[in-house]
């Protein structure tokens, strides 16, 4: 294989970092490990570029991976310093040889979703946001705010509430099964404070405990489904502030693999007055187009390299 004819793909996430090398729409080899704070941090252009050469170095052997036809890299935080993004474009462009775009995982998101074109998209993992690019390629956004201000609904929002319906059963409150779900994690629910502060990532932590919020809800339990009830609510009004009239919304995210929540989400969107349609694609592969294709249609949120 010629590697001027393949890209070379990345998401680099705050939980976890995954590249991919692809040549005409195939991917040929794949790798993934832990991610980082984000291009908001410190030196974060260099900390983002090491991560992502040490994950390359864990594609399968014989795959080469340079020259390229070009880099795709969504990255966390990218929103946070533009200077940090162009630099890692650069250094990017320097090390792998070819030309690099770097754009935020939720602008990458909206790419693969919709192809490129005008379009929402609601990303529902750990956080969440409403992105939609109009027919200008303007950016509207709704939440994305992280767990202290916003990401409402989202799974550190479920499991978070998860976690507190647990503990005011503890008390005295609503009986539900979460309590024993959650009592699990620490040995005890009056340690749950204790253990979740203990914590190198708590939002991630509280994530973590929303597939229990998903199959004790799925299984009956009242005060889970109140939860995931109020999450969906919050959701539909976060991508009712971000699709203005177009009424259409692509959904990915880590939460929208469960297909219970995807359908009371679904309910919820289309008692709103908002249909969903299926994405074409993810994040991956809007970092891919932003490799391939110049002058997109959101082209000033992708910071280049100028190479090309």
């Amino acid at each position: 294989m010629d590697s001027r004819d393949a890209i070379l793909v990345a998401d680099i996430g705050k939980s976890r970092c995954r590249v991919e090398l692809r040549q005409d729409g195939t991917v040929l080899g794949s790798a993934d490990q832990h991610g980082f704070p984000g291009l908001g941090m410190d030196d974060g252009a260099r900390v983002a570029l090491e991560l992502l050469v040490d994950t390359v170095a864990m594609l399968p052997a014989g795959l080469p991976t340079a020259p390229l036809r070009g880099i795709g890299a969504a990255v966390a935080g990218v929103e946070a310093s533009a200077a940090q993004s162009r630099e890692l474009a650069v250094v990017l462009a320097e090390r792998f040889g070819a030309p690099a775009a770097v754009l935020s995982d939720a602008t990458a998101a909206q790419l693969g979703a919709w192809n490129g074109e005008p379009g929402t998209v609601l990303i529902v993992g750990t956080g969440a946001v409403a992105f939609r690019f109009d027919d200008a390629g303007t950016l509207h956004r709704a939440d994305g705010w992280g767990p202290l201000l916003g990401d409402l609904g989202s799974g550190r929002w479920i499991g978070q509430a998860g976690l507190q319906a647990a503990l005011h059963a503890y008390d005295g409150g609503p009986a539900t099964s979460l309590l024993t779900a959650a009592s699990a994690l620490a040995g005890s629910a009056a340690h749950l404070p204790a253990w979740l502060a203990g914590s190198d990532n708590p939002s991630r932590t509280m994530g973590r405990f929303t597939p229990e919020v998903l199959q004790e809800a799925e299984a009956g339990d009242a005060v889970a489904r109140s939860i995931l009830a109020e999450a969906c609510s919050l959701l539909v009004r976060t991508v009712s502030l971000a699709c203005g009239g177009t009424r259409h919304v692509a959904l990915l995210g880590g939460v929208m693999k469960s297909e219970f929540f995807a359908r009371l989400l679904q309910n919820a969107l289309a008692s709103a007055g908002i249909e969903v349609v299926a994405a074409l694609g993810d994040g991956m592969d809007g970092a891919a187009l932003a490799a391939d294709r110049r002058g997109l249609l959101q082209e000033r949120y992708i910071h280049r390299d100028r190479t090309i």
